[in-house]
């Protein structure tokens, strides 16, 4: 398997939506921003994605300001255009139109040198399917816990 850095993930993105297709695309990045992702200062929260035309935009993606780039440096929070093929993007188009459906970022990540973005296509989840997916998640750590505890 290729080596593959994660850098950032998106948590709340697991938390608020259901995540159903995972497809992975390039991003375009000024060489500051490529900078600034090695050393981890990028923030995923609250970032989505959206179809214009022929194109998929990355939208409120935090990466901080290189130190040393000085005029080089590009909005923190710019949209930035995501690499995909056409029928890539016709298939996410298609799924988007459905009802409920959107297109989110969960992982952003270095992959051969080059920085990936995975995209999924989710379906928002309902406040009572956020509290039973906690509750599962407690449950699952318990009985860890309690295995831990039974086997010494």
């Amino acid at each position: 398997m290729s080596n593959i850095k994660i850098v950032a993930t998106n948590k709340k993105a697991y938390h608020d939506y259901f995540i159903e297709d995972c497809i992975e695309a390039g991003i375009v990045l000024v060489g500051s921003e490529v900078k600034s992702i090695r050393l981890g200062q990028v923030n995923m929260k609250d970032t989505y994605c959206l179809i214009r035309g022929d194109e998929i935009e990355l939208i409120n993606l935090h990466i901080s300001p290189y130190e040393k780039g000085s005029y080089f440096n590009v909005d923190s929070r710019r949209s930035r255009k995501l690499l995909l093929k056409k029928a890539e993007i016709n298939k996410l188009r298609g799924k988007v139109e459905q009802k409920g459906y959107t297109l989110v970022p969960t992982k952003l990540y270095f992959k051969q040198g080059l920085v990936k973005v995975e995209i999924a296509t989710a379906k928002g989840k309902e406040l009572h399917d956020k509290r039973q997916s906690l509750q599962d998640k407690q449950q699952a750590r318990q009985l860890e816990r309690d295995l831990k505890n039974y086997n010494r």
